[in-house]
């Protein structure tokens, strides 16, 4: 007796292991489907925080990250609080020398003769949340430059990812975005880590995922298709159009809280396209809405 319901017990183990692959399968045809229509590269990257299920496509080819560099440059200054070489509240002077001209910066329009002097708190909001360029700078100038980001990211393990330019750097020429570059395998990795509550200290933790969830650029983006009211904690990334109508960057990389209380890591890179924003953004709802769909099937609701 025992012997048959063993059987029958590894029949269904069978069964329900070939049905999550090819539910797998389907999903990496459809967002190769999808992915055609951004005339471009896209990486994707989708792992269940809870189940590891993880599902990539082009998952380990190098993308550009324009501002999804600064979720590991974010990661890198909380570190750095946490080993006791700043405080959140400890003021940085900003001179208006460094609001640079031509570039992103809601700090420089709110304060555009600079003289000022602002906490890391609120540089890190600006940088995160708003994406701002100048804020970005400013606090790589306060803990030491881009390598110090790149090494420290590659001290724990997470070693396909190179920064290497300022945002000012990567406004001086177009391939100079490209030497800042990760894989979306590999951002999904450090999404995840990044996630686990021992990784920083308990305030820069929820702090950094704070500013994360109040990102307000790319809302068409992987949160597009989602429900009203769907928690999603990102950072985008885009770059400008080139001359050739080459669009570098469409970025966005994140954690969403399901319906079932589990959390699904994205990560997407739409790279060297050349059709419009619009459809760019489309592009990554519908894949993040397939993704959606098929963690709720597979997982349930």
């Amino acid at each position: 007796m025992r012997t048959k319901i063993a059987s029958i017990l590894f029949f269904l183990l069978i069964c329900a292991s070939a049905s999550f692959a090819q539910q797998a399968d389907s999903l990496r045809n459809i967002i190769a489907t999808i992915a055609q229509d951004a005339k471009g590269t896209v990486g994707f990257c989708m792992m269940n925080v809870e189940t590891r299920d993880t599902l990539s496509y082009n998952g380990r080819l190098h993308m550009p990250m324009q501002s999804v560099m600064k979720f590991p440059i974010a990661i890198t200054v909380l570190n750095d609080i946490d080993e006791g070489r700043f405080t959140l509240d400890e003021k940085v002077h900003i001179e208006k020398d460094d609001l640079k001209p031509d570039t992103y910066s809601p700090l420089r329009d709110k304060f555009p003769q600079g003289n000022i002097d602002i906490s890391i708190r609120e540089l890190l909001s600006y940088m995160v949340s708003l994406s701002d360029n100048n804020a970005c700078d400013i606090l790589l100038k306060e803990i030491g430059g881009t390598a110090h980001v790149e090494n420290f990211m590659h001290s724990f393990g997470v070693k396909n990812i190179a920064v290497k330019a300022t945002e000012f750097q990567m406004a001086q020429g177009w391939d100079v975005q490209y030497t800042n570059w990760t894989t979306a395998f590999e951002m999904a990795r450090l999404l995840d880590i990044a996630n686990k509550p021992n990784f920083l200290s308990k305030e820069s933790h929820a702090y950094l995922w704070k500013i994360m969830q109040e990102t307000s650029t790319g809302p068409k983006q992987i949160k597009g298709l989602l429900p009203a009211g769907t928690i999603v904690a990102h950072k985008t990334g885009r770059s400008g159009t080139n001359d050739q109508g080459i669009t570098a960057a469409t970025n966005d990389v994140g954690i969403i809280t399901l319906p079932n209380g589990k959390h699904l890591v994205i990560a997407i890179f739409v790279s060297n396209s050349t059709v419009d924003l619009p459809t760019r953004e489309d592009v990554m709802a519908r894949i993040t809405k397939a993704a959606w769909d098929y963690s709720l099937a597979v997982h349930g609701q």
